[in-house]
């Protein structure tokens, strides 16, 4: 890649790869990030996510906010569109979703920043304790 960001993403991959022979576990991998991103971060905004399709790990240099979704689901009013989604309609009592994004997308759920320099991972639709 050419840009600042793709050297980043580069760099920290290289870095994950040294680290670990095999595919580390959920923990294992947090604890590695946690120190691979200050370091990304001593050199500019890096905000990233990653995902090894068991856990999304969120990392925020700068503007990141999550939302849990849950039985039961509302229905959500857009904050740019003027248009409501009733998730019910969509998910199973069972579902549970992470939204991480830039910006809250609705008004009337509580969406939750992040503190600059955190990282945070998501299991199964939650925050997890790792």
């Amino acid at each position: 890649g050419n840009t600042d960001s793709e050297h980043a993403f580069c760099w920290l991959m290289q870095e994950l790869a040294k680290s670990h022979a095999g595919v580390p576990s959920v923990e294992e991998l947090t604890l590695t990030l946690r120190e691979l991103a200050p370091q990304l971060a001593r050199h500019g905004t890096f905000n990233f996510m990653l995902s090894n399709g068991q856990a999304l790990w969120a990392h925020a240099s700068t503007n990141l906010w999550y939302v849990e979704r849950r039985h039961p689901f509302v229905t959500a009013q857009l904050s740019d569109e003027d248009l409501e989604i009733d998730f019910a309609q969509h998910t199973t009592p069972h579902d549970r979703v992470a939204v991480v994004v830039t910006a809250p997308l609705t008004t009337n759920e509580e969406w939750t920043a992040f503190e600059p320099g955190e990282l945070h991972v998501f299991v199964d639709g939650q925050r997890s304790g790792h």
